[in-house]
Order: C-alpha cells, then structure tokens, then sequence
C-alpha cells in the first residue's frame, strides 16, 4: 500500500494501543522517509512535564489507584497543551508533524484540525486497523502493558469512530490493517519551483494576445515548429493571472497558456478573473461583468466555428488549468525562496501554504467592502510585509512599476491601454511594450483615475507621528517624531509647493579620519585611504564651488510642469532647505532665460523630455549668504582685524625687552594674521551682483529626465553632461574634475588641492566612479569634501590652526554625519525615483519630508 504524505502539515494516527504507530514510525524513520523531529508522541510529552510516561494503577488500593489516575489525567492534559503549542509551531513554520497518539476521541481531532485550518496546512489520517485479539496478544508482550480493560475500551471506541472519520474533512484518509509491503512518499511542496536558468515574470494580460506574444519575443523566446515559445536560454515565463477578459483575445491566451503549462515551458497562477472564468466553467451560477462577459462571447464564437463537441472539449480543458492554478509560487535558488509571485497580494504568514483563505487572499489582495460603483475598495496588505524575498503582483494597475516595501507591482495596464510589463529575475530588470490601444473602454480607467489622484495632498496623519521609509540602497530609515515635526512645519510655511518639491541633496560628510599631516585639518590622502580600503580602484576629484546648493526643476514649457506638477510655470529653483533661492521676479526671469537656451539648443527635444533636474551649486555666495555675511563673517572679521591691530600696537609700545610680553606680542600678530586670512577667505566668494547676468550655476548632477533617472551612470558622465549644458547657456559654468586611478593621479589632486587651496578656494569633492557605490553589501558614501586649511577659518574660527585648538578639534567624530549623509543620500534617490515613476505626491513626499526631517537633527554638529 502508498501512503503519500504532504510536504507540510499534521498526519493524523489514529488507532488503540498496540495498533503499531510507534513501530510504522520508528520502521519509516530508520528508513529515512520520516526525520526524528517529524514524530510528536503524546508519551514522550508526557516525559517531558512529568518525568514518567506511564502510570499504571492495578492492584493499589483504592484510595492509591484513585489519586494516581488524578495524577496521570493532570499529566496528560499538560502534555497535550505542550504538544498542542508545539505542532502549532511547526505549523507556523510549514512543517510537517505527525501524531503519535491513540487520536479515538472526535475532540481531540476536532482540535488538530482547526489547528490545521487556522495556519492553512493540510491535515491526513492514517487509520491502523488491527484486530483486537492482536491488539490484546501484543499487549501482553508490551514492558509496561495497558490491561485488557483498557484495550477493550478503546478497541469499542475505535469501532465507533472509525465511520465518521472519512467525513471529518482530512484531505486524505489512508487505512492500514497491515504495516507489511507500506511504502510512504514525501511529496514536494507544489508551490515551490526551481530559479534554474531564470524565470520572466508577465503582469496581467487581459486577453492582449498579441502585446503579449511581442513582449515574449522581446524577451528572446522563440517560436518553434509546434507553435511553442521556447528561450535557447532554457529561461522559463511565469503568469500573475488575470490572462483573460476585458481584451480582444481571451481565447487565444488561455488556449497558449494551457498548451505551455503542460509542455512545461510555463507557469501560470490562480486570479480573480481567472476563478469566475473557472467556476463559470463548471456551470456554476456566476455573473459574468467587469469584461468577462466578452470571454463567454469569444467561446460562444468559437462553438460556431469549431462544433459543440469541439467547443466543450476546449472549455473542460481550460476549466482544469485555471481550476489546478496555485494561489502563488514560490521562486527558490539553492533551496532558498529568493521571489513570491501571487496576483492580488499575500501575507507573510501565508507564503508556501495553500488553503481556501489564502487562495481567497492571493485572488483579490486586501479588501475593505465596495466603493459606490461596486469595486472593492483595496488596502494596502503590503505595509505588513517583513520578509526579506520579493514579492512580485499585479491586479492594480498603475502606470509604473510600483516598487514598495520590497514587493514590486508590475500591472500597468495593457488592457487599458498602458503597458505589457514582464519582470526578469535574476537580472531584476523590466522589459515592457505598449499596448496597441485601449481595449477595455471603460469609463473608469484605473491609469487615468491614478493619474488624476497622483498630486492628491499627502496624509499627514501618516508622518506625524514618526515613519519609515523603505529605500533600495539602504533598506528601511526611520524618521522619529521629534525631527519630523518641525520638517512638517517648514513645508507647510516656508518651502516651495511639495508638488514642486521632489528631491533634497544629501548633506556632505568630511573624511571619516582627520589629516594625518601636520598643521592640516583635512586631506585627501584620507579620503582616497577611505575608498581604497572599499575596494574602489577609481575616483572623481571635482573642484568644489563656493556657492550655495541648489536644485534646478526645469521644464519645457508651462504645459508640461502642468501635466507634472499641477503648477503653471516653467519650473522652481530652492535650496537644500526647500526654500525657493530667489525672489519670484528674479527666479522667472532665470527660469526663462534658461528654458529658453535648453530649448533653442534641442536640449528637450533631443533627450525626449519634458524636464531635467539638476543638482547645482549657485554663485556667488553672497547671493544666498549675503545677511550671514553681513551680520556674522564681515562683522567678527571687522572687529577682529581692528581689536588686534591695537593690542599688537600696544604691545610694541610697551615691548621694552620684556621677554613675556615679547611672547605676547607674536602670539597676537599671529592672531592678526589670522584674523587677515579669515577675512579674505570669505571675500573671495563674493562679487556684486546687480543683475541675474551676474549668476553662475555650476550643475553637478542631471538627477533625471521625465523618463529616467540617472544614478546608474558614472560621475565622468555627469561631468561631461555638464560640460554640455555649459555650452547652451551663458549662465551654467563648467566644474573642473580629475580622475584619480593610481599613487601618479593621487598626487596630482594633492598638488592641485593644496594650490587652488592656498589662493583661498574652499577645496574638492572626492567622489568613487559611479554615483552609487558598495563594499560588498554596504553602501559607501556618495562623496567626501576635503576642504582647504585656509577656506576652514570660516568653519572652525580664525585661530583654529593653533595648536592647541587644532589637536582639540582633530578628535571630532564624524560618525553621525556620515548615517545621516547615507540615510539622506538613499533617501534622495528613491525620491527621485518614485516620482519619475510617476508615483503619488505622497510617496515622492514621505522621501523629501524625511531628509529635510534629518536635516533638522540637532545633534549633528554643523561645521562637519
């Protein structure tokens, strides 16, 4: 006899003492079918809380017998809820436990199966039918027998019983009267399949046939002499569902599909659409709407076309592929489950089970009731996922792939006109066309409805409070109440409007370790120790610019930033703080100005975008730093130079040989030297400016254009893209840079560090290669400024270079800084990457809002 047993869940013996649960077991489990771990024995628990696994109470006196069975009764009940707990757990984890009990009273399988139910894994019974005149011969043989009495008892029990437990609601029922010639097989879990050469994973088609044949195609499959897509890869294409209905072809996807999934060359799983379709199949009563009324009418044609017989040979074989689809699948790599794919959503706690719930959940994602055209209203399951596997669905359509909380949604809605997408693993990469037209022509287009709501106001309710933001380069930051506060404060006052909003530049660490060289406080000997030591064989030294940071949000025309933000105008330009850099009039008349030049020189036209962000920097200084100049710098550099002046004028006087007033008068015209340098290192970044012709803009980095994001190039890129846009308009100025790749390079950008340093310029910016670089697993920072000795009186005061002062401020621990700069760094990017996806205002948001919340951290010391 075969006895198979599932992957996961409870096996069930059932049958008196001596039935021979304990030898099938201990048989199965030296044979290797069975793992030690897999067997839960009542006696065994019964060890566990008493140190006893039998009590036997024949032949003690009465008041004995009586407070022994108490005993064993009290023992029992606490083994059983000990099991109980344990078999739950296995449960939890999808483990497979097998009870070695008698299992003859109703409520104690009654209890197994709704602890089966509850964590969604099946539950088998094994009846051992043995005779009782066996029952009692081996009994009598047993170390420690039951009695006769006792046999008797549970062998009547057993009678009873064993009619009911087919009807009991097992997934399978197995009954042994012999353990002789029993063979037990494991079966794998159905919903796990193997990486193997890679695996293409298809959003929902809708009946696009031919979007979805082309996307195949773009894919590399190729079609052979039996009409099959086969990869020469070995690759294998996988369907979230939802193949049918709304499209012109519904027929033809699952007639492909079907003829796939059983030559093995594709997988396909369980949907909404697809399990009315199966039901409907079955002839069960179903209303047929939301398009897959226009399934019944291809199928209807087709029964014109090819027979009745033929039709409902068609329709049984396509009722048992949607009826046999899984809730989800599992992607495993080495036995490890690195990609979820489901249609609607799945909890945590249902990966790699199936049950009616979680088939349920897998088909229509989280609900909450209907809206007032009859569509569910959906919630957001996504928020509780905490594994660290992918998550790949679809079902909601967006016109974007939606990555969020390590799940991906990669329904763009072909049906409606958007995007076929297919989701390339391992190579986590997108591949997509466009849908011919929009088939569905329904009122409520699910794009046009998102792109309505996408500039809808942010959920403050959600940040108040304090949030995390899940970012690709650095997993999940946390933003606490205490700084996010006052970052809410400041966009609801002060910073330019949140639709315009969408990217605040990472602040910038100094090196990790101060200079090693005398009388320097900062050198980019520690910056290139730093990369170097994280493997980064090549960097970028750019001349850092005494201006003020700013971000350039340019469009091509008022009609574009309409379609992007809501707002007629040609753009903004704010600074690090979200605060718009210049006054209405003068920033229009740049904003002009500028569009205008990309304009003339094809800039857009030859991108094919509808705007460029950029990250800049804004001279001269004083444009954006005037009242800080001013008040603080001009004032304490005034008043040093003349305080000093006239102490050292009256030491001089009343010098008179005296050696310690000699110490004192070197010591202040050294002072004065200082107090001369500080004065200049400031001045030197400031001219007049009387009119927008005096600006100077140095852009760094084009974050994006309306189609893409740029963080995947080299920083030489940026440099030579900057370089570019120098030359279309008078106001951009290029920044020098040098690539450093060798000990030759290194000294070279010492060299020019410490000259263009010592005229007073603030210093450079090391950079690695590319824009986002790692060690191993760990994001590095994006860039270091190495300032100069004489730029730094600004930072740390005039006398900061005595040496006392110096080796005080040399034990500065930058520690801090540089979290902080990685959190606002990975912050930035997923911004600017939502947005470009054409994410909701609220999601580009909750990115911006926490950078200028980091921002706001008082800890950090703000000379670093």
């Amino acid at each position: 006899m075969n006895i198979s047993l599932p992957h996961a869940g409870i096996v069930l013996l059932i049958g008196p003492s001596n039935s021979g649960k304990s030898t099938l077991l201990k048989t199965q489990i030296d044979g290797g079918d069975i793992k030690q771990s897999e067997v839960i024995s009542s006696d065994a628990f019964r060890v566990f809380v008493s140190d006893q696994e039998f009590m036997d109470w024949r032949g003690m006196p009465k008041d004995e017998a009586g407070y022994a069975k108490d005993e064993y009764r009290a023992i029992s009940k606490e083994a059983f809820a000990m099991m109980d707990a344990f078999i739950e757990a296995r449960c939890r984890l999808n483990k497979l436990s097998i009870i070695d009990a008698t299992n003859l009273q109703p409520d104690d399988r009654k209890r197994y199966l709704h602890i089966a139910k509850k964590h969604h894994v099946p539950v088998i019974a094994v009846i051992l039918d043995v005779s009782e005149a066996e029952l009692l011969k081996r009994d009598a043989g047993r170390e420690h027998p039951r009695g006769k009495r006792r046999i008797k008892q549970q062998y009547q029990t057993f009678k009873r019983e064993k009619r009911f437990i087919k009807k009991e609601g097992y997934k399978a029922v197995y009954t042994v009267d012999s353990t002789e010639d029993l063979h037990i097989r494991r079966q794998t879990n159905p919903l796990e399949i193997d990486l193997g050469n890679g695996i293409d994973v298809i959003g929902d088609i809708h009946g696009c046939f031919d979007e979805m044949t082309a996307l195949l195609e773009k894919l590399g499959y190729l079609k052979n002499e039996r009409d099959l897509y086969v990869h020469p890869e070995g690759r294998m294409f996988l369907s979230l569902g939802d193949i049918m209905s709304r499209g012109p072809k519904s027929l033809e996807a699952m007639l492909f599909f079907h003829k796939h999934v059983q030559a093995n060359l594709a997988y396909m799983i369980d949907s909404n659409h697809g399990w009315k379709i199966a039901r409907w199949l079955e002839g069960r009563k179903v209303t047929l709407n939301h398009g897959d009324e226009r399934v019944k009418e291809e199928l209807d044609r087709f029964e014109e076309r090819a027979g009745k017989e033929k039709a409902e040979e068609t329709k049984q074989a396509l009722k048992k592929l949607l009826l046999k689809a899984p809730s989800h699948y599992v992607v495993t790599k080495n036995s490890l489950p690195v990609l979820i794919c489901t249609h609607a959503g799945i909890k945590d706690v249902f990966i790699g089970k199936q049950s009616p719930a979680v088939q349920d959940f897998c088909r229509y994602g989280d609900t909450d009731g209907f809206d007032e055209k009859g569509k569910p209203v959906r919630k957001d399951w996504f928020i509780g996922h905490e594994r660290q596997t992918l998550i790949i669905w679809g079902h909601d359509p967006k016109p974007r792939p939606l990555v969020i909380n390590n799940t991906i949604n990669i329904d763009q809605g072909v049906v409606f006109g958007g995007e076929l997408t297919a989701f390339r693993y391992p190579e986590k990469e997108y591949v997509s066309v466009r849908a011919a037209k929009d088939y569905a022509k329904e009122s409520d287009n699910p794009l046009l409805e998102w792109e309505k709501n996408r500039l809808n106001p942010p959920n403050i309710a959600k940040f108040i409070h304090g949030y995390n933001v899940l970012t690709k380069e650095l997993g999940e930051v946390h933003v606490s109440a205490d700084i996010v506060k006052p970052a809410i404060d400041a966009v609801s006052h002060v910073t330019v409007p949140i639709e315009q909003l969408v990217y605040i530049p990472p602040t910038m660490s100094p090196t990790p370790e101060t200079a090693s060289a005398e009388r320097f406080m900062e050198h980019p000997a520690e910056a290139f120790h730093y990369y170097r030591s994280n493997g980064i064989q090549t960097m970028i030294a750019e001349k850092k610019h005494m201006g003020s940071r700013a971000i350039l949000f340019l469009f091509k025309n008022r009609e574009a930033s309409k379609k992007y933000t809501g707002i007629d105008s040609l753009g903004v330009i704010y600074t690090r703080t979200g605060r718009r850099f210049f006054n209405r009039n003068q920033e229009e008349e740049l904003l002009a100005q500028l569009c205008h030049d990309l304009t003339k020189s094809g800039y857009f036209e030859k991108y094919e975008t509808d705007f460029v962000l950029l990250d800049a920097e804004i001279m001269p200084w004083n444009v954006k730093a005037k009242e800080l100049i001013s008040s603080q710098y001009a004032h304490v550099a005034e008043n040093a130079v003349l305080d000093r002046t006239r102490l050292v004028e009256k030491l001089k006087v009343s010098h008179d040989g005296q050696e310690k007033v000699k110490e004192w008068l070197e010591e202040y015209k050294q002072k004065l030297k200082n107090a001369d340098t500080f004065k200049q290192a400031f001045q030197y970044y400031c001219w007049d400016v009387e009119s927008m012709e005096d600006i100077q803009i140095a852009p760094f980095h084009i974050l994006a254009h309306s189609g893409q994001t740029f963080f995947d190039q080299p920083h030489t890129w940026h440099m030579e893209m900057n370089c570019k846009l120098a030359g279309m308009s008078r106001f951009f100025v290029e920044t020098e840079y040098k690539t450093i790749t060798d000990e030759a390079s290194e000294k070279e950008v010492i060299d020019w560090w410490e000259e263009i340093t010592k005229d007073g310029h603030e210093g450079i910016v090391i950079k690695p290669e590319f824009f986002i670089a790692h060690n191993k697993e760990k994001l590095l920072q994006p860039s270091l400024k190495v300032r100069g000795k004489k730029y730094l009186h600004i930072i740390y005061g005039m006398d900061y270079l005595l040496s006392q002062n110096l080796e005080r401020l040399k034990k500065r621990n930058t520690g801090k800084k540089q979290k902080t700069a990685l959190k606002e760094f990975a912050l930035g990017i997923e911004g600017v990457q939502r947005y470009v996806s054409r994410e909701s205002l609220e999601r580009t948001h909750e990115c911006v809002l926490a950078v200028l919340a980091l921002e706001s951290d008082p800890i950090i010391d703000p000379r670093l």
